[in-house]
């Protein structure tokens, strides 16, 4: 776990690459271009990456089986969706207005037999293929070493860590993997403070404190250090990373981002005053700030009178079994209750994304670590399995072609029947999308291995 526990000061006097050194998490300053006006100019593509934790069931969302037997195909029914063919769940009436918007594909699915939760999203985010190696970088801090952005001080955010217990939470989820700790994300938010409560507190490197008392400190040590910059070409280029972390650092852009109450009550409301609705809306806000990958935990807060849901895992719906509760009911870990708010949030995401021209250069990805069991468990309240051979994601923005369909899952959602896509196949598609180079050697200890094993799938652009 990484402790943002770093005075003013240091962190001043780091700049860019001194946060290397210092291993504050996340803070990469780059060289983003300005305009005639001072402002930075936004000229790279952006990712928000939606991590339905616990696995969601594609056989209840996005690829329902409704000839299958009714101990599989589930309650739910089937709705025509903007695009002819292309069918969800009755449970998102509003993603299937925007259809047309999107990639649906039905096709993902793990190689080998990975179905505990640590292995598949390591694999998810990291771009492997089998659990290993341990210290690869997650797709965030590959993103924020070949996109840094000068824009914000922040290059890789989560929105809401994984908490609770450790089986939910990948091993490399606050790291940069051997990449190092600057390329780690900058963790904002909690189940007790996030953007959806009306106290949401931005993260402390934010916190600048008295900004007249910054400036003074600034123009001291610039004073004390101008003879060695003009005499030194190695100090000339620290005092100019330096004055990067400043600028990055006293900008208002990046912490107006977590002002919410900027946001008009109607666009609060369309996406939701919950915690997934307001923590994707915080992804936009961020994304404009700058922000070059952003990974949202999917939770979807915790049902009234309903038990537990910690922010971890609102898709890991066993059902009775695990005790967890009816996974088709409305208590935290119920379909019930999460697929109405990801219909809500994520389509609002889609819609204001589009809306305000940003579609085309930021990449949309939702999608959980594995899928569910086709065959229902009845062990008490109903609910399904780990299912790592066959699951669903939707991708849109960043060249990708909206309304298709990519892959075929069989008759019963068991088993991909047609253009299967790997975890690693799925990573190397968001890199390319990015325009992150896959074989470019970016390993810090002089040791070359790929950032992926996989390849991206170049039918899913348009």
């Amino acid at each position: 776990m990484n402790h943002l526990n770093i005075s003013r000061r240091k962190l001043l006097q780091a700049g860019g690459i001194g946060a290397l050194s210092l291993g504050i998490p996340g803070i990469v300053v780059g060289s983003d271009k300005l305009d005639a006006s001072g402002a930075a100019v936004a000229s790279k593509k952006s990712c928000i990456f939606l991590l339905l934790c616990g696995g969601p069931s594609h056989l209840d969302t996005w690829d329902l089986k409704p000839n299958a037997p009714s101990e599989i195909r589930g309650p739910y029914k089937p709705i025509r969706t903007k695009v002819p063919g292309m069918q969800l769940s009755e449970l998102h009436p509003q993603l299937a207005k925007l259809t047309d918007q999107f990639c649906l594909i039905r096709s993902m699915s793990h190689p080998g037999s990975i179905s505990n939760h640590f292995d598949a999203m390591h694999n998810c985010l990291s771009g492997q293929s089998s659990g290993k190696p341990d210290d690869s970088p997650y797709l965030g801090s590959v993103v924020a070493k070949h996109l840094p952005s000068a824009r914000n001080m922040v290059s890789n955010a989560w929105l809401i860590k994984c908490v609770g217990r450790p089986v939910f939470c990948a091993p490399g989820i606050g790291t940069g993997g051997y990449l190092g700790s600057a390329y780690a994300p900058v963790f904002v938010g909690s189940a007790n403070n996030h953007p959806a409560m009306p106290n949401f507190k931005p993260p402390e490197i934010y916190e600048m404190g008295d900004p007249v008392r910054l400036e003074q400190r600034r123009k001291l040590l610039s004073r004390l250090e101008s003879d060695a910059l003009e005499k030194n070409a190695l100090g000339k280029d620290w005092g100019e990373l330096r004055e990067k972390a400043y600028d990055a650092m006293t900008r208002e852009e990046g912490r107006k981002a977590f002002e919410m109450d900027r946001e008009p009550a109607s666009v609060r409301d369309r996406y939701g005053r919950h915690p997934l609705g307001q923590n994707l809306l915080l992804a936009r806000r961020m994304i404009e700030a700058g922000v070059r990958y952003v990974t949202v935990n999917g939770w979807t807060g915790k049902a009234p009178g309903a038990g537990n849901g910690p922010p971890s895992s609102s898709w890991d719906m066993h059902g009775g079994h695990m005790g967890m509760g009816n996974a088709f009911g409305t208590g935290s870990y119920g379909m019930g209750w999460c697929l109405p708010r990801l219909d809500q949030a994520l389509s609002a995401l889609l819609t204001d994304l589009k809306e305000r021209g940003l579609l085309e250069n930021t990449m949309v990805v939702a999608m959980g670590e594995f899928g569910r069991s086709p065959q229902i468990q009845t062990k008490g309240a109903p609910g399904r399995v780990h299912w790592p051979k066959c699951f669903s994601a939707i991708v849109a923005g960043a060249g990708i072609h909206g309304g298709a369909v990519y892959g075929e899952s069989d008759r019963i959602g068991a088993y991909v029947k047609s253009n299967p896509v790997r975890p690693q196949d799925m990573c190397a598609t968001i890199l390319h999308a990015l325009g992150v180079p896959l074989n470019d050697n970016i390993n810090n200890v002089g040791i070359s291995r790929p950032i992926t094993t996989g390849r991206p799938i170049m039918g899913l652009f348009g």
